[in-house]
């Protein structure tokens, strides 16, 4: 029987990363070497501190075909999480791009938050 990822939308990777502005790339998860993933959408979730100021993240040309998305509402804490659907945030159409096999989904924080923050960041789509 083949794996869920492979079968259904899944959880394809997770990772607490750096929120702050300045702190470079950071990868979430790498496509398995002879698949190719296609991402559904993400979910921003338990903040350690607030987000505000963190209007300008991306996360690589197969989300949102690489657009900035802005998290500047994430105010309240660790109680918060905020599920970034890939589309253009008006509902128009919008093209992405599949992921290769063995190329690594990142997160560039151009404008992250003001203050020091992590955040987990939970990667969904499918494998083929």
């Amino acid at each position: 029987m083949a794996a869920l990822k492979e079968k259904g939308i899944a959880l394809l990777g997770s990772a607490a990363v750096t929120m702050t502005a300045g702190t470079g790339v950071e990868t979430i998860f790498t496509v398995p070497v002879g698949k190719v993933a296609r991402i559904s959408h993400l979910v921003v979730r338990d903040p350690s501190a607030t987000l505000a100021g963190g209007s300008s993240f991306q996360f690589g040309t197969g989300f949102r075909n690489n657009a900035a998305v802005t998290l500047v509402s994430m105010t309240g804490g660790a109680t918060d999480y905020m599920v970034l659907p890939n589309s253009a945030a008006d509902g128009a159409d919008l093209k992405s791009t599949e992921i290769a096999a063995g190329v690594a989904f990142q997160i560039t924080k151009t404008t992250g938050s003001s203050g020091a923050a992590t955040a987990t960041i939970d990667v969904f789509g499918y494998l083929t």
